[in-house]
């Protein structure tokens, strides 16, 4: 099992790359699923979300592969196994995104009950209710989902996906996949705005699909009898451009951030704007600079295109060394906060209380043995180990890896200190 070793404090300079968006190429492999054929995606991040993924896509039949530049490759013109097994699925929250395209292809699929990180509770109520108003009807079997479409195929509907933490994303895709191919018109309303979404949405166009309001809490899609497979880059992954932002706010440095687009991430840069960061767009992506003080900041998470979940825990390690106070608002995910205790372990003063964090901010962090529990928390703990006093083991960096491809090599190319060990 490897673990990280970080020396700090440390100064970065340069420019770091964000790849493509893991959580835009997972549901957009699901989609090859629709189409016979092959579909390419040019920037697949290799991680190991993507390749358990791959692992998945495998067992339901398609031929999965990388060529020599990296293109990942999925010929999906043989689908002959549609049942998402445990073994895979408990890995990875994903994993559910196949069931919407294998009803739509399949007429019948089953799914093990998903897995992923330990951050609280996260049903699939959602998605179930949207493809059973196309038609399907969906039964549980040995902690199995299974999900079957009528005789004469789905039937467009108006469908509400909205929650009590907000829009649903991948309730959004998986519904918006399965209507792709379902007789008739169907409307999505509440449905979930971000643009991995939106990303998946503009594929499925390519691919044939007739999908309009794009982006927006109302998606109409008029079904189409087949689709058909394309060659097409997902966008950069805004979480990971997110955590190099706070890299080199916490780290009081510059960084040249290529492949950020500043227009997924309005959230994001006003927060950092707030606490005296920096952030100027480039023809490339953005720059971010930070000297001085850290200012207090109270954030509260949202659905896009309010402040992202998945920036929650990088923001708290950088808050930790605030002039003043703070509160950090969770409202998409309330248990998401294992980080809370690590980050204590390394000299923060935060107090959770509810849904809330109090982060009171303190002159320096110090060095400390700490361990990952999910994988935001990951890059959290390695964000305060680039700022704190001594030498910072992070355990567990496996969940590092389902999101972050060779962060330590990019973030040593702009002048961190960072070895891998196994242990």
């Amino acid at each position: 099992m490897d673990i990280f070793e970080i020396d700090g404090p440390v100064k970065l300079s340069g420019t770091i790359e964000v790849a493509g968006a893991k959580n835009a190429a997972l549901p957009i492999m699901a989609a090859a699923l629709l189409a016979p054929g092959e579909t390419v995606i040019p920037n697949a991040p290799n991680l190991a979300d993507i390749r358990s993924f791959e692992t998945l896509l495998a067992s339901l039949g398609a031929a999965v592969g990388r060529d020599r530049t990296g293109r990942l490759h999925i010929d999906a013109t043989t689908i002959d196994t549609p049942v998402g097994e445990y073994e895979i699925v408990r890995k990875m929250r994903a994993s559910i995104c196949i069931l919407g395209p294998l009803l739509a292809r399949c007429g019948k699929v089953k799914v093990s009950m998903p897995g992923g990180c330990a951050i609280g509770d996260r049903p699939v109520d959602i998605h179930l209710r949207g493809l059973k108003a196309l038609g399907a009807r969906i039964y549980l079997e040995n902690g199995y989902i299974v999900a079957e479409a009528p005789p004469g195929g789905l039937v467009g509907a108006q469908i509400f996906l909205g929650g009590p933490f907000g829009s649903t994303v991948l309730g959004t895709d998986n519904v918006m996949m399965a209507a792709t191919l379902a007789k008739g018109t169907t409307v999505i309303e509440s449905a979930a705005c971000e643009p991995e979404v939106a990303d998946l949405a503009h594929y499925l166009n390519a691919m044939g699909a007739k999908i309009r309001g794009i982006g927006s809490p109302r998606l109409v899609i008029e079904g189409v009898t087949e689709l058909k497979p394309v060659t097409r880059p997902v966008i950069g992954d805004r979480i990971e451009a997110g955590t190099f932002m706070v890299a080199a706010a916490i780290t009081q440095s510059r960084l040249h951030i290529r492949n950020c687009d500043l227009d997924n991430m309005v959230a994001v840069a006003d927060r950092l704007r707030s606490i005296g960061a920096v952030v100027e767009p480039a023809d490339d992506g953005c720059n971010v600079v930070m000297s001085g003080a850290i200012g207090p900041a109270d954030i509260t998470t949202q659905p896009y295109p309010g402040f992202p979940t998945d920036l929650q825990a990088q923001f708290m390690a950088l808050l930790a060394l605030a002039d003043g106070n703070s509160v950090i608002t969770e409202k998409i995910y309330p248990d998401r906060f294992m980080h809370v205790a690590e980050m204590n372990r390394m000299a923060a003063n935060l107090r959770k209380e509810g849904p809330n964090v109090i982060v009171a901010g303190v002159e320096k962090l110090i060095a400390a043995p700490v361990m990952a529990s999910d994988l935001r928390a990951s890059a959290a703990l390695v964000l305060a180990g680039l700022a704190a006093h001594g030498t910072t083991v992070v355990q567990r960096v496996y969940h590092i890896d389902r999101g972050y491809e060779n962060i330590e090599e990019k973030l040593n190319g702009v002048g961190a200190a960072i070895r891998r060990i196994d242990v």
